[in-house]
């Protein structure tokens, strides 16, 4: 009996490797991460200013301005990681199975049995044709729209400040947006609304990736570094 159970136990660690993300997904998603740190610092600082440079008789201490330029560094490098993350999505035949999730996320069966593992109804995880579950895939679609929003009124509040440049370029259109979302006020409220959703969205999100890697035992967190996950032999 003891030695069925050891082959059972023997069997269910018995895995392949499966390359599931491209160096292209992968550095997008590290560069993305660290400019998202970045950028929900030097925005809290911006918002609300918690150091102050040590008075001097000369004006040296520009600390407020190199928050700010952190700030625009790192949201032109968002911009960047966007604008690439959303090629490889449409044109990268490595991506081809994150498009694939998308009738994985309009499958009802497959978001059932998701939310019934999730909530350790059920211990097997549900087979997937893409790289996402529909909760995952959900909540991505909800993280990159956040996403677009923080840029577009980010690119507003910048050319407020910038005339000269990419400002200039971007002043006609920009202030046609803060037509359209009401006001200058308005881009504000909304540029800090989607820094919650996206700080929301990271702690869930690295939690959950720490959840299934630990319960799937599949190296789900290993895929974003080497690009290889190890799914189970069927």
């Amino acid at each position: 009996m003891s030695k069925t159970k050891s082959l059972e136990s023997k069997k269910n660690l018995e895995r392949e490797a499966f390359y599931e993300f491209s160096i292209g997904v992968r550095l997008t998603h590290w560069i993305r991460a660290i400019a998202i740190a970045v950028l929900i610092v030097s925005g809290f600082y911006i918002a609300y200013v918690f150091v102050s440079p040590t008075i001097t008789p000369e004006p040296t201490n520009f600390m407020n301005a190199k928050w700010r330029a952190a700030h625009q560094i790192a949201g032109f490098v968002l911009l960047g990681c966007f604008i690439f993350k959303v090629y490889l999505f449409f044109f990268d035949k490595q991506s081809r199975l994150e498009r694939v999730s998308v009738r994985d996320a309009l499958d009802f069966k497959v978001l059932i049995a998701q939310l019934k593992y999730y909530l350790l109804l059920s211990p097997k995880h549900p087979h997937l044709k893409g790289v996402y579950n529909p909760l995952q895939f959900g909540s991505y679609v909800v993280f990159y729209i956040a996403l677009f929003l923080i840029i577009l009124t980010g690119l507003v509040l910048y050319v407020h400040v910038y005339h000269e440049g990419l400002g200039g370029l971007l002043y006609a259109p920009m202030r046609v947006v803060e037509a359209w979302f009401g006001g200058l006020a308005n881009v504000r409220i909304i540029h800090h609304i989607a820094m919650w959703v996206i700080v929301v969205f990271v702690c869930v999100h690295v939690y959950m990736a720490i959840y299934n890697a630990v319960r799937g035992k599949d190296g789900a967190v290993d895929a974003i570094v080497s690009g290889y996950k190890y799914n189970k032999k069927h």
